[in-house]
């Protein structure tokens, strides 16, 4: 685990999202590098070589350099190069050190957040270095699930997890509606079977489980914040038997509605 706060991370010149001159190379120093240097390729073809170790690299290619390694590269110049990097440096001992290379192949978040490190530079944004920390601490993680497979985020097309995500939420934003599962899967326009065992890979639960936890997370907030009485809570919530509420209630928090009153 990457146990270590954002403050850790010191900000280095320099960084930059640019696409590479056609006779560019980096050229192989005398001295190793000095600190962390996170180098992600979007687009072009080229080879990078990393402690005598030749990589070719594309779209997706990303290493992150260590202090102490020797590094060099070329590009085609009919394919340049475009590429981002950050220069960092660590000022505690950390344990957990992604890999120096990997190729990703689901980029969007990745590509997202190094962008917005960029972009927090261009104009005097406001605390921009302490967001910067931040991301730059995302980026460590999600090299690091990248390296031991867990997924980001589970994998499915762009198109089908924003789907599932938007039935999700409006099933979180109308709690007392009595879904029908037919009823979501068309809303996200995937046959009930289908859209059921997604929802399940996507969500980390089935429907139906999602749908009760969505509900009694409500009530817990009336009865906690509202000043709702049990029947209340029960009736806003389109439970027509007190105890059926009360018995659900009970196996999903442990506690009674009345307790939590």
């Amino acid at each position: 685990m990457l146990h270590i706060s954002p403050d850790s991370f010191v900000l280095l010149p320099a960084f930059a999202k640019i696409v590479c001159e056609p006779g560019w190379r980096w050229a192989r120093r005398e001295k190793p590098m000095a600190n962390f240097d996170l180098f992600y390729v979007w687009s072009g073809e080229g080879e990078v070589e990393v402690n005598g170790a030749p990589y070719e690299v594309g779209p997706g290619s990303c290493f992150l350099f260590r202090p102490g390694d020797y590094t060099s590269a070329t590009h085609n110049p009919q394919r340049p190069l475009v590429l981002s990097y950050i220069h960092f440096a660590i000022n505690e001992t950390i344990e957990a050190v992604p890999n120096r290379y990997r190729q990703l192949h689901d980029t969007v978040d990745f590509e997202y957040m190094l962008s917005r490190y960029v972009r927090l530079f261009l104009v005097q944004t406001y605390a921009a270095e302490e967001e910067a920390q931040l991301v730059l601490k995302q980026l460590m993680i999600h090299l690091l699930r990248e390296d031991k497979q867990l997924p980001v985020e589970k994998k499915a097309s762009n198109q089908l997890t924003e789907a599932i995500h938007e039935v999700a939420n409006f099933v979180r934003q109308n709690p007392s509606i009595a879904h029908r599962v037919e009823d979501l899967a068309m809303r996200a326009q995937l046959s009930p079977r289908y859209f059921s065992m997604k929802f399940k890979e996507l969500i980390g639960m089935s429907v139906q489980t999602y749908m009760i936890r969505t509900r009694i997370e409500r009530a817990q907030h009336l009865l906690m914040h509202a000043g709702m009485n049990v029947t209340e809570v029960a009736d806003a919530l389109g439970y027509r038997d007190i105890f059926f509420f009360s018995r659900q209630f009970k196996q999903y928090t442990g506690r009674s509605p009345s307790e939590i009153r």
